[in-house]
């Protein structure tokens, strides 16, 4: 959802107005706030009243992207997860994908080595029961590892991979910090949502073929792949 400034009476009025027009297409659809024109939401306060009212409309929100630092401050008051930005995973060979090829850039000048950044702090996490509808696991500070299944309208976010033992059924998130290494294992797919780096598909672009089969998902260029776990094994020649 992209916002221009702050959200009034108006806002809402044409929220109701779209909603109705298709009242289950978004139900309980995952939803990210573009903040890149509403410069003026930071108050913590305005950003939870407005959070609320998505929700109150079955809108699960549960991220922000293009923040400000203290948009990004604000979001965490909240609940929220900060993302640089978001893009719908292209699906291969079709002609949406051969739409969005960027047409070919100029020879980038050289530019002068940057210092490495310092090393961060790995914290894996490990969840052991079943993650139900509604809650939100979170790894900040490396992978998450669920053992047991997923529910329809959870969410697993983690800055490094996400390994899930089980049958997953919500909302997977990996590399949240922009990670584009970052992987997702998946004993046995039927997910809402799979991102990585921004980079995300939906349940309506995973084909059947892919249902109920371990998995994992990867990036590979501008593309976000979902394999099943033995065509990979076979590439690898193991």
């Amino acid at each position: 959802m992209r916002l221009a400034g702050a959200p009034d009476d108006q806002f809402y009025e044409s929220l109701d107005v779209r909603l109705q027009q298709t009242p289950h297409f978004f139900s309980d659809a995952p939803l990210i706030i573009d903040l890149d024109q509403a410069a003026d939401l930071v108050d913590p306060a305005d950003l939870q009243w407005l959070v609320d009212n998505l929700r109150q409309r079955d809108l699960s929100v549960f991220g922000v992207q293009n923040a400000t630092a203290d948009q990004a401050e604000a979001a965490r008051a909240v609940g929220l997860i900060s993302l640089s930005g978001g893009r719908d995973a292209p699906l291969r060979g079709s002609r949406r994908e051969e739409e969005r090829k960027p047409d070919p850039a100029p020879e980038p000048e050289a530019a002068a080595p940057q210092a490495a950044p310092p090393p961060r702090t790995t914290t894996n996490k490990l969840v052991s029961t079943p993650v139900r509808s509604g809650q939100t696991v979170i790894a900040d500070r490396g992978d998450l590892v669920i053992v047991g299944p997923v529910s329809s309208g959870a969410e697993l976010i983690a800055t490094g991979n996400i390994h899930i033992y089980g049958h997953m059924r919500g909302r997977a998130m990996a590399g949240i910090n922009g990670d584009e290494t970052a992987r997702i294992f998946c004993q046995s797919l039927d997910a809402e949502l799979l991102a990585i780096a921004g980079l995300y598909r939906t349940s309506e672009n995973l084909g059947a073929e892919l249902r109920r089969k371990s998995v994992q998902v990867y990036l590979e260029g501008e593309r976000l792949r979902v394999d099943p776990l033995d065509r990979t094994q076979n590439r690898s020649g193991q």
